[in-house]
């Protein structure tokens, strides 16, 4: 249940990131979250501008899932660390979001990526990986939080 909680924040602060940096580059505040829906209609996903089911929905979902893909293993991973200090949490959230950036831009196949690049600039995926480090510690610390919510009280 904690991938699902930590998943969702990291999802919510990369979109948020997404359609910043879009709107930031010129783009429609839709576009890198449209291009993402890439994998079923094609690389002209991205030159859609606007909000709708067949490519924002569908990009926002399969970005949701993989959020939630990826915060899996850094739950694992935060369970297996003895550490519950934030710079702990930080690091691996960092250490997770550099992987699934390789993972993601060198590793599977094109069609699999996030497809950010056709909107975005390199910069900009760059922050939106940051942006996917600094929610998954978030949502770690939150699920953390709700699991015991005792924990700090006096």
């Amino acid at each position: 249940m904690s991938a699902v909680t930590t998943g969702t924040i990291a999802s919510l602060f990369t979109t948020a990131a997404l359609a910043l940096l879009g709107g930031l580059e010129g783009r429609s505040i839709f576009q890198p979250t449209n291009a993402t829906s890439h994998w079923l209609h094609g690389e002209d996903a991205g030159n859609v501008r606007v909000a709708d089911a067949k490519h924002t929905l569908l990009g926002y979902c399969t970005h949701h899932l993989s959020a939630i893909f990826w915060a899996l293993p850094f739950e694992a991973w935060l369970v297996a660390g003895r550490s519950r200090e934030p710079t702990a949490t930080l690091r691996k959230a960092a250490l997770t979001a550099a992987v699934a950036y390789v993972v993601d831009y060198h590793l599977v196949p094109k069609r699999l990526t996030p497809g950010w690049e056709r909107v975005l600039s390199k910069r900009s995926i760059g922050m939106t990986y940051a942006a996917l480090a600094l929610g998954l510690a978030a949502g770690a610390m939150v699920s953390r939080r709700s699991q015991h919510p005792n924990h700090g009280a006096e």
